[in-house]
């Protein structure tokens, strides 16, 4: 079991079971949303996650037609994703888990439209697209 937060700490929850591997996204969204050159993804089933505190401040802007970004309106800090097109499963941040996490990153996702100021060094998969 993971436990996570936002920067303020009023959002917390819990990651119950095994984590899968983080997937890194370089698409514009991800780019804007976390004010960095990309975004770090741990898919996570609905069913795993457990909220603590915050439903009260949790807010989600809806960044497009199937996507819903999912922050604390208190401080501002990413939580998760869903994706109607992927029902049931959330993608947490995870440099949100409090715990030392035991996933690595597996891949790269819109490379695209990575920044051009930040290059890959590493061998992991590359997809112009999503994985769904």
């Amino acid at each position: 079991m993971y436990s996570g937060s936002c920067l303020c700490g009023k959002v917390t929850f819990m990651v119950r079971g095994p984590l899968a591997p983080i997937e890194i996204c370089h698409c514009r969204q991800c780019q804007k949303a976390q004010g960095t050159p990309f975004a770090t993804n741990i898919p996570v089933h609905e069913s795993a996650f457990v909220l603590n505190s915050g439903a009260d401040v949790l807010k989600f802007y809806a960044s497009s037609l199937d996507k819903k970004r999912y922050f604390c309106g208190q401080c501002g800090a990413p939580v998760y994703s869903s994706r109607d097109s992927v029902p049931g499963i959330l993608r947490i941040r995870a440099g949100l888990i409090n715990e030392a996490i035991p996933v690595r990153p597996a891949r790269h996702a819109y490379v695209a439209s990575k920044c051009v100021w930040w290059e890959i060094h590493d061998d992991l998969p590359r997809s112009e697209q999503a994985w769904s």
